[in-house]
């Protein structure tokens, strides 16, 4: 199993108030799933795709990931398995802007310490795999919308994670463009690839093999879509 989530609880203290953002999530997901995580606001899905990201640390509970358990790690360990075992693509893309798309794809390689040489051979590669291979040289204001998406999904590739977590990501493109994203995941899942993707639309949450249904922190269904 890929992920293995036991007992998750997550609590934020907001002045006197406890908030209980996940209680006692038990989850597991294989590798080659795709998976779609969907809630209301406040149902908790935001705070799991943070902790599955190990951009956020659960309160109680362990979390297995790749049969290491990451429940306990510091920051610098977090970060280092997050470079190694996750790629992120998100609803702003969170491009670089005065970089060009290339340089974009490039930079969890230099957090990784890859060559110079290596570094672009692999960023090319990603690029080309996404459609991009004639724009590599053009800045994200230079792009559209679904093309800075390309760029952000091939960055989320370029380091072979065991997992691309999707948070909303069409959530800033309108409908065709977000549909030939939604193309783009779905061969990505049939090369093999491990999705899991947070959406707050059906039709969205459609394209993925099993949905994860959250309300107040509990998982309510688990479901085939």
């Amino acid at each position: 199993m890929l992920i293995d989530l036991k007992k998750i609880t997550k609590d934020y203290h907001v002045g006197t108030q406890t908030v209980h953002a996940l209680r006692e999530i038990n989850l597991g997901i294989d590798s080659g799933e795709y998976v779609a995580i969907m809630g209301p606001s406040g149902s908790g899905k935001s705070t799991l795709m943070n902790i599955l990201g190990c951009l956020d640390t659960a309160t109680e509970g362990i979390y297995n990931l790749n049969k290491s358990n990451v429940s306990e790690l510091n920051d610098d360990q977090l970060a280092e398995i997050r470079n190694r075992e996750i790629g992120f693509v998100f609803q702003t893309f969170n491009l670089l802007p005065r970089a060009t798309a290339l340089h974009n794809v490039e930079l969890p390689l230099i957090y990784k310490g890859v060559s110079a040489a290596d570094r672009k051979k692999r960023a090319e590669a990603a690029l080309d795999k996404v459609g991009l291979s004639d724009r590599m040289t053009h800045r994200p204001n230079e792009l559209s919308g679904g093309q800075r998406q390309r760029v952000a999904i091939a960055r989320a590739l370029v380091n072979d994670p065991s997992i691309i977590l999707a948070d909303e990501p069409t959530g800033n493109l309108d409908t065709r463009t977000g549909d030939e994203i939604m193309e783009m995941f779905e061969a990505l899942h049939d090369e093999g690839n491990t999705i899991i993707m947070v959406t707050h639309e059906e039709y969205i949450a459609e394209h993925s093999d099993r949905i994860i249904r959250l309300r107040d922190g509990l998982i309510e269904r688990d479901e085939a879509a």
